[in-house]
């Protein structure tokens, strides 16, 4: 299965830097969800699950290099130095070029809504801010209110914002 052996490229290309792998990981495994959750939601929408799959493991795979170039882990510099790394490692899976082509732009704004507009890209989008969210705010230092004003204003689908709820808000007030 092409997955796990991105994961595997994913874990070489890393190596020990254990919390790159498992932040791609955790996206992947929320992009999962959210593909299942968005199907039985809206059956006739159209999402490609290898592309969102495969941008979630890749998602962040530009870091290291923006790093070394930058001196930064900024999104934007993840964003120029993520897709020539993605390409290189699914060209060496024989991933289809069309499909290498869109998920190469996805991971080349995935820090940038609004540039790409595909179910694709919002399912990965929102996956990375289940994983992200948390770690960004300190949600327990915030209200219900407060947190809800958050998933509505970062979030980009209805699938994301339920899940991010109940992950997030308190329960007696969700």
């Amino acid at each position: 299965m092409v997955k796990s052996r991105l994961i595997a490229e994913l874990k070489t290309y890393f190596a020990d830097d254990q919390k790159r792998i498992n932040h791609a990981l955790k996206v992947t495994e929320f992009a999962e969800k959210l593909i299942i959750r968005f199907k039985q939601k809206y059956p006739s929408a159209n999402i490609n699950e290898q592309i969102i799959i495969y941008s979630a493991v890749l998602h962040d795979i530009g870091i290291k290099n923006a790093e070394l170039k930058y001196n930064s882990s900024a999104g934007h510099y993840q964003e120029i130095e993520g897709p020539p790394v993605a390409k290189k490692i699914m060209q060496s899976l024989d991933i289809d070029f069309e499909m290498m082509d869109e998920i190469a732009e996805i991971i080349g704004h995935h820090h940038s809504p609004g540039k790409v507009g595909s179910n694709n890209f919002k399912i990965l989008y929102d996956a990375d801010w289940l994983v992200n969210l948390p770690d960004i705010y300190e949600l327990n230092a915030c209200t219900s209110a407060e947190i809800q004003t958050k998933i509505d204003k970062i979030f980009l689908t209805e699938i994301g914002k339920e899940l991010a709820a109940e992950l997030y808000l308190p329960a007696e007030k969700n």
